[in-house]
């Protein structure tokens, strides 16, 4: 039984009374709000849900940035298609476009290994270990000597947790650093390509109607998660075996239909619900503007620079997206914050926990001091954020590498106990795969003109402004002109062979006095910086530990506050498993003309948005079968034809991705993939009345894969025959 302090139990009892449609929840605080899931239309003893080895819950994973689940007793994987993008563009050529043209593997056979690095991790195990991270002495330091009591009580909960081959275990901090919650994953690492549909099903509508409704998207992809013959974690190789999950996900066999239940289960990435006014004033005023102008600018470099090179085009394909998405998100959320109550309502609620709290002596004593440090703590790490800004864009890639592979040698004299958290032996795994990876996503000419771009941006900060420990490493000097920056990266990158794969595998083993020894431009740079990025990470520390404490505190007067007020709280998401659940509805925009968006799109919408070019080129094959009214048994009764994508009242964020829905009796009913650009700032101000989810129906991605592109293999596996 999962221990929990009293911190928890408070917040739990309250659990009961928040929204039905509002939370990200923990499984273990589900049977907390019974009553509303049930209400709601759950037929599962919700007590079910917080067993993370039973049904359902034990066939929910992650793909370490996506949700996924298993479909088929032999470890079949559904998530989306822009979750298996890269692993279908790495396996890509000019000649072989798997991206235009799908992949379908006939045979286990065929199906191919995904991107380096790419894991199926099924969570087995959540519990409460902040009495050991946070113990009697940790509670009294503070600082960079708080963070160093904090990583090595993490790393060894985790070394202990780990003894059990084959599994990944992580500390996550809950309530801003309050609570520390220890995470235990099986972790998969022969992962393949199964299936994707062709782009322009996966991606249809692109970036022109990313976060847009009404959608017409077949956002789904399939993995394989692969083991050893004795059902062991085992690294790629031929005579691995599918995985044989103990539990997967079944096909629903009742149609769906608008005010049905709902629940998504998956991992969230992060929210920021609990944030304080003035990080609210500094990522809408200023981060999130800045974001999306560079971001905007760097597409646009990418696409200069890869305009007439197909296989480069390929390489950045992943990169494109990400950006498009997040580029795409950030606006949303600043169209939805301009002219918005938001910073007002924020800063209300703020100035109103500050006199609860000056309103008592006992109050003020515990809380009062705490309040002052954290926001004038905030304010030093945003000021640094603004200063910083560039700086991480502004190296070459391969210097990048080049300083993680010398930390690496650095950190790998020590005992692993003693290591840094991310050089332990535990990681070497992710260090190859990530050198494996460049090979598939790295151009020269694109990357110089990113960093030349990002660069010029850093040098023209004033001097006091910039890091002078990456100055001196690769020659910035103030007054520099864009050509003179030109040329000082065109000797960095022409001094270095870490481009090729095989140089930088040598690397992996080397030791500190080879770095030292070598006369690469970006190896010799990674040394210079080396004793000062040391520096500069103390001082990082130094402040992330006394924002920490005073963070800690703050939330937990802000809990204590709410319960008197009689209001739930649950926790940010922060990548851990979550479930959410709402109705299937759709909702009146709210524009001038009173615009309604029903619940479901069909495939009749298909095309009259098939251009046949860019983000609506729609494959022939499918055109043709939506001519014919060839749909089988996935026609919907009361839409006669076949549904697409539907709308929910789904408290989701990035991370969701991929994420199971699931219906009132468990069975799956697609796929969650996106939200609405008015809803999305959600992450920060949950919006009852505007918050829906978008969902990949089921139905339509049965009928795609039957009627359109032949999966019978996989559509049999899953018992949709």
């Amino acid at each position: 039984m999962m221990k929990k302090t009293l911190t928890t139990l408070a917040v739990m009892s309250l659990c009961q009374l928040a929204s039905a449609d509002e939370g990200m929840w923990m499984p273990q605080q589900l049977p907390q709000v019974a009553k509303q899931l049930k209400a709601a239309g759950l037929k599962l003893d919700p007590a079910t849900l917080t067993k993370l080895t039973e049904f359902p819950m034990g066939a929910i994973v992650s793909l370490g940035g996506c949700s996924a689940s298993f479909v088929s007793p032999q470890g079949l994987v559904a998530t989306n298609h822009h979750c298996v993008y890269n692993s279908v563009a790495h396996n890509s050529k000019p000649e072989r476009n798997l991206l235009a043209n799908g992949f379908l593997a006939n045979s286990l056979e065929e199906e191919l290994p995904a991107s380096p690095g790419s894991r199926i991790l099924v969570t087995k195990d959540v519990l409460n270990v902040s009495d050991k991270i946070i113990d009697k002495n940790t509670a009294k330091l503070q600082g960079k000597s708080r963070v160093d009591a904090i990583e090595k009580a993490s790393k060894a909960i985790v070394a202990e947790c780990e003894k059990d081959v084959g599994h990944r275990c992580n500390v996550y901090p809950y309530y801003g650093g309050l609570e520390f919650y220890l995470i235990k994953q099986l972790e998969i690492k022969d992962v393949r390509l199964v299936h994707a549909p062709p782009e322009g099903v996966g991606k249809f509508g692109g970036d022109t109607d990313n976060w847009m409704w009404p959608r017409h998207t077949g956002d789904y992809g399939f993995y394989r998660a692969y083991v050893s013959k004795d059902g062991k974690s085992a690294d790629f190789s031929k005579d691995n075996v599918p995985y044989v999950p103990k539990h997967h996900l079944k096909l629903a066999k009742d149609n769906l239909k608008e005010g049905d239940f709902i629940m998504v289960l998956g991992y969230p990435g992060r929210t920021n619900r609990h944030r304080l006014p003035s990080e609210v004033a500094y990522t809408f005023d200023w981060n999130y503007p800045a974001f999306v102008k560079g971001s905007g600018d760097m597409l646009a470099i990418i696409a200069k620079e890869t305009s007439d090179n197909p296989d480069a085009k390929l390489k950045y394909a992943g990169q494109v997206a990400g950006i498009n998405n997040y580029y795409k998100n950030r606006q949303g959320m600043l169209d939805s914050y301009a002219g918005s109550d938001f910073l007002a309502r924020k800063t209300k609620e703020h100035d109103e926990l500050k006199a609860w709290i000056n309103s008592n002596p006992a109050r003020s004593k515990e809380y009062a001091a705490d309040i002052e440090q954290v926001e004038k703590l905030i304010a030093e790490r945003d000021a640094m954020g603004k200063r910083d800004f560039y700086l991480g864009n502004s190296s070459p890639r391969f210097l990048g590498t080049a300083r993680s592979l010398y930390r690496l040698a650095n950190e790998t004299t020590k005992a692993d106990a003693e290591r840094k958290a991310g050089f332990q032996v535990r990681d070497l795994p992710r260090f190859k795969a990530s050198i494996d990876a460049v090979e598939r996503s790295y151009d020269e000419k694109v990357d110089k003109a990113l960093v030349l771009y990002s660069l010029g941006k850093y040098a023209a900060q004033p001097k006091a402004e910039r890091n002078a420990n990456f100055d001196a490493a690769i020659g910035i000097k103030d007054g520099m002109t864009e050509a003179e920056l030109k040329l000082l990266l065109d000797n960095l990158y022409a001094g270095s062979k870490l481009g090729d794969k095989a140089v930088r595998s040598t690397w992996l083993n080397a030791k500190p006095e080879d770095f030292k020894a070598s006369k690469d431009s970006f190896i010799k740079a990674a040394v210079a910086m080396y004793e000062g990025s040391l520096k500069r990470e103390a001082d990082d520390e130094e402040l992330a530990g006394k924002i920490q404490q005073a963070y800690g505190n703050y939330m937990k007067a802000k809990i204590a506050f709410m319960k008197s007020k009689g209001q739930a709280v649950y926790p940010d998401a922060n990548s851990t498993l979550r479930v959410t659940f709402g109705k299937v509805t759709g909702r009146d925009h709210g524009t001038a003309d009173g615009l309604a968006w029903n619940a479901f799109t069909t495939i009749n919408g298909i095309p009259p948005k098939a251009t046949g070019t860019g983000d609506f080129n729609a494959p022939a094959a499918q055109l043709a079968a939506i001519k014919a009214k060839d749909f089988g048994k996935f026609v919907d009764p009361q839409l006669k034809t076949v549904p697409v994508n539907y709308l929910a009242t789904m408290d989701i964020t990035g991370g969701n991705s991929g994420s199971a829905a699931l219906n009132a009796k468990g069975e799956f009913i697609g796929l969650a993939f996106d939200g609405t650009l008015d809803s999305i700032i959600s992450d920060w101000d949950y919006n009852k009345a505007n918050t829906r989810s978008i969902q990949v129906d089921w139905r339509y991605m049965l009928w795609q894969m039957k009627h359109v592109d032949k999966a019978d293999r996989l559509i049999k596996e899953m018992g949709a025959e």
